[in-house]
């Protein structure tokens, strides 16, 4: 089976206010779906109040990015699936809870992870 990352960005999510307990309920319905059928690898949001950290090869860091990282915030979950339209199924299920388009990106296999 292939892993398959679905996310979205922080902005994609335009939510009024009264709605966020709504959308919150419906994406944790997908993810216990998800986990109650044996797909969920895992999967969160990234912390925006913590800023990234550049760590090179001999250890040192730099509270920075890649240049050609502009922005890496939002939600996202693994699923592990046996094919790219079960992944895209579950892309829309996730899309429909959130209320955002969803990115679907497929891993590459290797055997030693």
């Amino acid at each position: 089976m292939t892993k398959y990352l679905i996310s979205f960005p922080a902005p994609a999510m335009v939510i009024p206010q009264e709605d966020w307990i709504a959308v919150s309920d419906a994406s944790h319905a997908v993810i216990r779906e998800a986990k109650r059928a044996g797909v969920y690898v895992f999967g969160g949001g990234i912390n925006e109040a913590v800023a990234p950290l550049m760590v090179s090869a001999d250890g040192t860091s730099t509270n920075a990015t890649y240049p050609q990282t502009k922005e890496f915030n939002g939600g996202f979950c693994v699923l592990e699936l046996p094919s790219r339209e079960a992944a895209i199924e579950w892309a829309a299920k996730i899309a429909q809870a959130c209320r955002c388009a969803q990115e679907l990106r497929e891993f590459g296999y290797d055997p030693e992870s």
